[in-house]
């Protein structure tokens, strides 16, 4: 048994360490905070426990000495248990606390640093903490004191006279009470301060002012908990440094409907230009119960002329088997290829196979008039694809001549997306866009969230990957706002930048 005290970072998924994210693939328990960012579950063992315990604004889910009862019993069932906590579990997050109570229940436990939002935080919003010519110290102090003391345990004399970067955490609640003391202490009321919430994520903002005035900005801004508060003139420099705010993306809530094996891509695309991504995977892809059909087919391969791959999945699914059967890309031999799109043609290209044929549109209409200017009539075509898809490819090229086997190499069926979740950022006004990579995910979209429901977000664009998708998006009533004029991923991605970046 063992309990690992993990420090998540401030948020942003890329902060946790490299051993946090280790442990989390191979705890039996993860006991995790509200401040740390889900997507660190998805790190998560299958049929690993997890246990949310987070407090926010006074509602305690658990209590602290109920939390430590919680992770010693687990432990004590001879489990590893990862306690994952927002920032640093000794910098303000009670892990020392933890900590005692693990030691005298005799339960060996190990802590695993995290990134503090005390600096992350400042640093994304272009506020380095220390600098040669502004301060070479910092200080970091809680806003929220224990409120059984009988006075307050900061020298807020010390703090105004010194040259120290002061760095609040918990504080907004008593901003109006930090604010006074520290003036009252002596500090010059026009020294520079600011407020950064939600610091490294995709809700991150920030504000600057000065000591005086930086209670009175913060509200009319809107500023609430989570948020730092960091005073002394290094503040100066956010305007100069403040990078992460650039980000064409940050604070839009884009909806990603794509199969999570599929999502990958566009969900770091997305989060990489500062969006916060909701991943509402509607599909899920899955190998087929028999292949035997498809081992014959591969067995087969010399017989026909053109080998035709209208998706990622398709080729891997199909080289998949091809191992299985002790078979390479030499296995293709005479055999012409072809790939509906860029990302297919890539997969190929890793596999060793450069495609003979790629459309100018990435769809299948795209396909079937390249190919049938390249001479259909007596080929034959062999055509791994998803269990259920569109026919036209295989109808048009038989009208042409070619001798068709359409050939299942795996399945889609519906995903498990939280519809809960999503309809509840729909509500308080997180998603400013939702993306269709295909018919079927807008299909399945609306069998988990009724086509009334989305109507009562006007707002929310509806963004499809190409004609057809748009299509099927049309039929539920719903109009595609965002459409690229290459149908692809990246192609969509830098049409969300155009339209959604620029409001």
């Amino acid at each position: 048994m063992k309990v690992y005290l993990i420090g998540a970072g401030p948020g942003d998924p890329g902060l946790l360490t490299i051993k946090g994210r280790d442990i989390l693939k191979r705890a039996d328990v993860i006991v995790y905070d509200y401040l740390a960012n889900d997507a660190f579950l998805n790190y998560a063992a299958p049929g690993a426990e997890i246990i949310y315990v987070g407090k926010k604004g006074g509602d305690h889910t658990l209590s602290q000495e109920g939390i430590n009862r919680l992770i010693v019993e687990k432990a004590r069932e001879g489990k590893v248990v990862a306690r994952l906590k927002g920032g640093d579990p000794y910098v303000f997050g009670r892990g020392g606390e933890e900590a005692e109570e693990l030691l005298d229940a005799g339960v060996n436990f190990e802590v695993v640093p995290g990134v503090t939002s005390a600096v992350a935080g400042p640093a994304y919003a272009g506020i380095p903490l220390t600098h040669r010519s502004y301060s070479s110290s910092v200080s970091f102090i809680t806003g929220h004191e224990d409120p059984s003391k009988p006075e307050s345990a900061h020298n807020w004399k010390a703090l105004a006279a010194s040259a120290s970067t002061l760095v609040f955490f918990m504080g907004m609640k008593n901003l109006p009470e930090i604010s006074r003391k520290l003036i009252e202490a002596g500090m010059d009321p026009d020294t520079p301060a600011a407020l950064v919430r939600w610091g490294t994520t995709s809700r991150h903002r920030s504000l600057a002012a000065t000591i005086a005035t930086l209670p009175e900005e913060g509200k009319k801004a809107g500023f609430s908990s989570p948020s730092l508060i960091v005073v002394g003139h290094v503040v100066k420099l956010r305007d100069r440094l403040n990078w992460f705010e650039q980000l064409p993306l940050l604070g839009r809530g884009i909806v990603v409907t794509r199969a999570r094996e599929q999502a990958s891509g566009l969900a770091a695309s997305l989060t990489q230009l500062g969006a916060e991504v909701i991943q509402f995977p509607t599909i899920l892809i899955r190998p087929l119960e028999d292949y035997a059909p498809v081992h014959d087919a591969i067995r087969r391969l010399a017989e026909y002329d053109w080998l035709v791959f209208t998706s990622v999945n398709g080729v891997k699914h199909f080289w998949q088997q091809m191992g299985l059967l002790g078979l390479d890309s030499r296995a293709l031999g005479g055999v012409k290829v072809a790939a509906i799109g860029p990302a297919t043609a890539d997969v190929l290209r890793e596999k060793g196979i450069e495609p003979d044929f790629i459309p100018e549109k990435y769809v299948a209409e795209g396909v079937v008039k390249g190919m049938i200017e390249r001479g259909m009539d007596g080929s034959r075509v062999l055509l791994p694809r998803a269990r259920v898809a569109r026919e036209v490819l295989p109808e048009e090229l038989a009208r042409a001549g070619a001798r068709v086997d359409v050939l299942p190499v795996y399945e889609t069926v519906p995903g498990d997306a939280n519809r809960s979740h999503v309809l509840e950022m729909l509500e308080e006004g997180r998603i400013d866009c939702i993306t269709f990579g295909s018919s079927s995910t807008v299909d399945n979209f609306f069998s988990l969230v009724e086509p009334e429901a989305m109507r009562r977000y006007e707002h929310v664009h509806m963004a499809c990957i190409g004609p057809v998708t748009r299509k099927t998006l049309e039929r539920y009533g719903f109009t595609c706002s965002i459409q690229p004029e290459d149908y692809t991923i990246p192609a969509l991605v830098d049409e969300l930048v155009r339209q959604l970046g620029a409001q």
